[in-house]
């Protein structure tokens, strides 16, 4: 998009968001984190989209009382506020087993990934995760374990924003970073990426129009599909993996055995089925602490919310 096209009102959200990075450079990663998690608890409950986080809860666990839901809400706008200020010096933060400090301990991998990969030669291979804690740290520690991850993402709706999250992930990562834009051409770079042996990153819990209808959280949502379509095709391993926030800047990164591929000969069948079992591990993930998930978009069709 040429520079002129851009509207005002993405060119001002841009000016106040680089303030904001430029604000939180010089903090160590944890204060940043806290700043950043202060910040967005305080405001993000007054912001009219908290009205979709509390009705995606109703329709999630209608068990849950009015007090509840406004707790889980406030700490959804806490985590995001941590995330997006963790991002600013995510490359600050190390893989170690020290509980205290900035840091992140990566769990499960030698028992469930590393065998899996030597098995599978060079690739390809399956992450899946979803907007749990801070999801940014997960490509970073799979390369430090030396598997590259490709990744498929959601451009952010301000191209300058956008821009500047690209940047943040290069500068933290020092170096190139392989990422696909959601669609049907960053669907075939990723293809192409898997059939050369590489392994991709999906983050498998967002909306998508032209997915499949799978029950989550006992209502029907349209679903990612990529994963079944690729898994199925490739055979290839598929680590579950989330995250665990335990305090500003601190991370656990769960990484599960890979998931069983449905092989019964009826393909559709045995998409559906994987595409299931996805959102029902999504599901346990999200329950485990609800406050850590983003809830701040509609997820299911737009007749519930009417309701």
């Amino acid at each position: 998009m040429s520079k002129d096209k851009i509207k005002f009102g993405h060119r001002v959200e841009a000016a106040i968001v680089w303030a904001l990075i430029k604000a939180l450079r010089p903090f160590r990663p944890e204060t940043a984190s806290r700043i950043g998690g202060a910040v967005a608890g305080a405001i993000g409950p007054l912001i009219p989209t908290s009205k979709i986080a509390d009705k995606n809860l109703r329709l999630a666990m209608p068990e849950l009382s009015a007090a509840a839901r406004k707790k889980i809400v406030k700490e959804c706008w806490q985590n995001l506020g941590q995330t997006a200020a963790e991002l600013v010096r995510l490359g600050e933060i190390p893989e170690t087993e020290s509980e205290t400090g900035p840091g992140y301990k990566l769990i499960g991998w030698e028992e469930n990934v590393a065998p899996a990969l030597k098995n599978g030669t060079d690739g390809p291979s399956i992450f899946i995760t979803g907007h749990i804690a801070n999801w940014e740290i997960t490509p970073p520690s799979a390369w430090a374990h030396g598997v590259d991850v490709g990744f498929m993402y959601r451009a952010a709706s301000n191209p300058l924003v956008n821009e500047m999250i690209l940047r943040l992930r290069e500068a933290n990562a020092g170096r190139k970073v392989t990422m696909f834009p959601k669609g049907a051409a960053g669907a075939r770079a990723a293809y192409a990426h898997m059939l050369k042996g590489g392994h991709l990153g999906l983050l498998v819990d967002q909306k998508l129009d032209n997915g499949v209808s799978i029950p989550f959280f006992g209502h029907e949502a349209m679903t990612m599909d990529a994963l079944a379509s690729f898994a199925l095709k490739f055979r290839c391993p598929v680590f579950p993996v989330h995250v665990v926030r335990v305090a500003p800047a601190r991370l656990h990164i769960i990484c599960e055995p890979p998931m069983v591929l449905p092989n019964t000969g009826d393909k559709t069948a045995d998409a559906l089925a994987l595409t299931t079992t996805m959102n029902q591990i999504l599901e346990r993930w999200i329950r485990e602490k609800p406050g850590a998930w983003l809830w701040l978009h509609r997820r299911w069709p737009k007749a519930l919310y009417k309701s």
